[in-house]
């Protein structure tokens, strides 16, 4: 059984940085690009970073270019996002999930966990 879990949340000031983790057991974690999502209140779920299996590749939303960072640690089944420059707009649930590439885009292809919350404020 896959299982999930998101780490790192909680709440910071504008400006500041977090580090986000994400656990992944019950699959062969080497062979699934990985990528973290995130839901702030009524929006939908958006692609935030994508990284290859290898870890070679990333990909990230504009709105995110040059402040977060994906990594991984295939030994370890652990992924992060190292956030910095954080804005108030980045308030949200942040979820990691395994994804595939289907025509131009990631999509999600696993189970979602519970996330982790982080709040941008003063």
């Amino acid at each position: 059984q896959v299982q999930l879990a998101e780490s790192g949340g909680g709440l910071v000031q504008p400006g500041g940085s977090l580090r986000l983790s994400c656990a992944k057991s019950g699959f062969t974690f080497s062979l699934h690009a990985m990528g973290w999502y995130r839901q702030a209140p009524g929006k939908e779920r958006e692609l935030v970073a994508a990284v290859t299996s290898s870890g070679e590749r990333t990909k990230y939303t504009d709105s995110v270019k040059g402040r977060f960072t994906i990594s991984r640690d295939n030994a370890k089944n652990m992924v992060y996002l190292q956030m910095n420059s954080l804005k108030p707009e980045d308030t949200a649930v942040y979820y990691c999930n395994e994804v595939v590439w289907a025509g131009s885009s990631w999509y999600p292809s696993g189970s979602w966990g519970q996330g982790t919350q982080v709040t941008v404020s003063s």
